[in-house]
């Protein structure tokens, strides 16, 4: 099966078959919101990427299998304006960033902070703190053992840019210097990019241009 990454709200979910997960890519709402259902595929387990919109679109992805956590990469209400019907529907766990949990409407169970870790089945994903288009913005790394490294960048990383940071010099400062020391420092060309809203890129595509965007400020 081949991913392409573009999807469109109404359509159906693009999934991403790795050898250790599946990672099924869905658009929703009105602002075209990107959620992604990760699954474990030793043990069936699943987690659920910023529950944006369309409860009953992710609920209908999300299956009988239900979910066991959801991470919320930020506090913008287009990215957890369904979280509570899904936490309603599966008693899932959540997850937001330590310093955005409070812009949550919805319970934070779970408190994350830089480089901690959170599982799915048997699969880590290890949490970058990202500040500048929000106090608590959160990406999301997988370090595939079997190849490439993946990323969940939310509102921080897309094909283009960094996220918007409404023309605030000193939060865009941070947010590209956040982007650039904690994901393009750290991770290879080949990570796949899995962003907020739109198409997925990846870091070596993006990364000629780090110094274009830091000329144009945004």
């Amino acid at each position: 099966m081949t991913y392409s990454g573009a999807v469109k709200v109404g359509g159906p979910a693009d999934v991403h078959e790795l050898a250790d997960l599946m990672i099924s890519k869905v658009a929703v709402g009105s602002m075209n919101n990107n959620a992604y259902l990760l699954r474990c595929r030793a043990t069936g387990e699943q987690l659920l990427i910023d529950a944006a919109a369309e409860p009953e679109t992710l609920l209908n992805l999300i299956g009988d299998d239900g979910i066991a956590s959801v991470v919320t990469t930020h506090r913008h209400g287009d990215h957890w304006g369904a979280l509570q019907a899904v936490v309603d529907a599966t008693g899932a766990r959540t997850y937001a960033g330590a310093h955005d949990a409070e812009g949550i409407p919805v319970p934070t169970d779970v408190l994350v902070h830089d480089g901690d870790v959170i599982t799915v089945g048997r699969v880590s994903l290890t949490a970058r703190h990202l500040v500048g288009h929000t106090p608590g913005s959160i990406a999301l790394v997988y370090d595939d053992p079997h190849g490439h490294p993946h990323v969940f960048t939310g509102d921080c990383l897309f094909p283009g840019g960094v996220g918007n940071t409404w023309g605030d010099a000193k939060n865009f400062a941070s947010l590209i210097d956040d982007v650039e020391t904690k994901l393009f420092g750290q991770l290879p060309d080949e990570t796949w990019v899995y962003p907020g809203h739109g198409n997925d890129t990846m870091l070596g595509t993006e990364r000629p241009h780090l110094a274009e965007w830091r000329e144009r400020g945004w």
